[in-house]
């Protein structure tokens, strides 16, 4: 693993002193009807975390699991957890079961932390011994809630992080491990330190001006690393507040939390943000200013949409799991810090503080100059430790302290980062490298979105003898043209005939591969292609 330098203490310090200072009425909320004041988050997780290491925690246990939907327990538990001195790994509830057992061996797992009702509601069997968050309440004594509140109000933050035996701990130890969500391959564990996500924190705290008066919408999942940075860490390191609901994709309950609480920041993808578009009232997302959106490219017509109807324009960011996640965002000018230019539509920011990017050719590393298209490679604090014990894996990504994403970007003269394809998203046709994403966005403008405003069309490919791969197209049932019209038409939108699959290389399937964090699956849809054209 890839060592790094500790930049001060660990990040439960932070927390620590921002709950003892704080006194907002409200800090964390859900869409449960949850609401705690500063103070009571932190009278909460020390009764938990009391009870956690009595019954649950073993001393020969540095990580332990969690299984539950953005949530205040969810957060409540992740907290506590880390102020126990433990790793905590957010397992994915929209994996398999069999994806989940193999996750929970990967990090050695002795128990999982969940809820009974959330477990019967998924389905799955997470493949470890599981502790029920409504056996804990019951479990929790007098003595463990007198003990959290005469610590909460009677001790500072450095005497209760001493007392912990926290003091022990550098920010280059790990805070967390978060799989991969698998979008090109197998899940592996990506390593995260306390300097990793404090680092980020901070850096998107700088970057889009989060404060006192800011409420983050949580919607994104804890183990998708944007959701466990930015809507699980930053409200508890920061003066903001986060109000959660359990999934993003039911755009009411979401509507209905964005107005009671008056939230000011919104991370989405901008598949979900077309549902919202869709299903929720513009009073209701009224006090909305900065909308972030990765993961996905924006296409023009969403952000035009959006703003339209909630009068607000949603802008890019990115980031990756092994960069903590963010690297860089588009910065709207009343969110602005410093004078200058902040906000390139088309591109997705520049690099937050402390973190370097450069572009360097696909050939042989060689860096690349102003506006040259190459792989983007990234440096700086929030690059991951490494992935969990697979060196082997680390040794691929990583070289002289730089991260090789795997994106194909270009950076223009004023530094903002233009992302132009994916290498998994290539094809190597004739010698020559073909973007799935170019034609995939090209095609669907040509035969539009579903019914639901959700993704109708995908691109993917499968090997070919004669050229090395071709182009294969699935798609969802009821297209209006045929195969030979739609080809028709990349053809005359000035699409080399290189990027043209053939007329016998469309297939209709029941549904477009995807994740439960919005993004195309991968390998999903790659498996998929290689079930239907096998032998063809």
């Amino acid at each position: 693993m890839n060592p790094t330098t500790a930049t001060g203490p660990y990040i439960t310090l932070e927390v620590l002193k921002q709950l003892k200072a704080g006194n907002k009425p409200i800090k964390l909320a859900d869409s449960t009807g949850a609401k705690l004041p500063t103070a009571d988050v932190l009278v909460r997780t020390l009764a938990l975390r009391r009870y956690l290491l009595r019954e649950v925690i073993g001393e020969d246990e540095p990580r332990v699991g969690v299984f539950l939907p953005p949530t205040v327990p969810a957060a409540v538990t992740n907290l506590a957890l880390t102020l126990a001195g433990r790793v905590c790994v957010n397992l994915n509830y929209t994996a398999s079961s069999a994806q989940l057992k193999q996750c929970c061996e990967l990090a050695g797992l002795k128990h999982v932390i969940t809820s009974r009702k959330f477990v019967e509601k998924v389905g799955l069997d997470v493949g470890a011994p599981q502790v029920y968050l409504e056996d804990i309440r019951d479990g929790i004594t007098l003595g463990d809630k007198l003990s959290a509140f005469a610590n909460a109000k009677l001790r500072s933050a450095e005497s209760l992080h001493r007392s912990f035996g926290l003091d022990a701990k550098k920010g280059s130890d790990p805070l967390t491990i978060i799989f991969t969500s698998g979008s090109t391959g197998f899940p592996k564990g990506v390593v995260l330190t306390s300097d990793n996500i404090l680092s980020n924190i901070k850096g998107i705290g700088n970057a889009i001006n989060l404060g006192d008066r800011d409420t983050l919408l949580g919607i994104l999942p804890f183990f998708h690393s944007f959701g466990y940075t930015v809507t699980l860490w930053a409200p508890l390191c920061l003066k903001c507040s986060c109000v959660y609901h359990f999934s993003p994709l039911e755009a009411r309950p979401i509507g209905k939390l964005a107005e009671d609480y008056k939230t000011t920041v919104l991370l989405a993808t901008p598949t979900f943000l077309r549902s919202y578009i869709r299903r929720i009232e513009p009073e209701q997302f009224k006090t909305l200013e900065i909308i972030v959106v990765g993961a996905e490219k924006m296409p023009i017509d969403v952000a035009e949409d959006f703003e339209s109807r909630f009068g607000v324009r949603p802008v890019e960011g990115y980031g990756t799991t092994e960069l903590s996640p963010v690297v860089s965002v588009n910065i709207p000018p009343k969110r602005a810090m410093n004078a200058g230019t902040w906000l390139r539509e088309g591109s997705v920011g520049r690099p937050m503080e402390r973190i370097e990017a450069r572009v360097v050719s696909l050939d042989d590393d060689t860096p690349l100059k102003t506006g040259e298209s190459g792989l983007l490679e990234i440096r700086g604090p929030n690059v991951m430790q490494g992935y969990l014990d697979r060196p082997d894996l680390t040794s691929e990504v990583m070289h002289d302290g730089w991260y090789r994403t795997g994106d194909v970007a270009k950076i223009d003269q004023d530094g903002f980062i233009h992302i132009t394809g994916r290498l998994s998203r290539f094809s190597k046709i004739a010698g020559e490298m073909v973007p799935h994403i170019l034609i995939e966005q090209a095609l669907s403008e040509i035969v539009g979105l579903d019914d639901e405003g959700l993704q109708r069309i995908a691109v993917s490919s499968v090997p070919d003898p004669k050229r090395g791969e071709r182009l294969v197209v699935l798609h969802k049932p009821g297209l209006a043209l045929k195969p030979s019209e739609i080809l028709r038409k990349l053809s005359e939108r000035g699409m080399p005939n290189l990027y043209l699959p053939g007329e016998d290389c469309f297939a209709e399937v029941a549904a477009i591969p995807m994740l439960g964090s919005g993004k195309l699956d991968l390998k999903g849809l790659q498996q998929s292609a290689k079930q239907i054209f096998a032998g063809s």
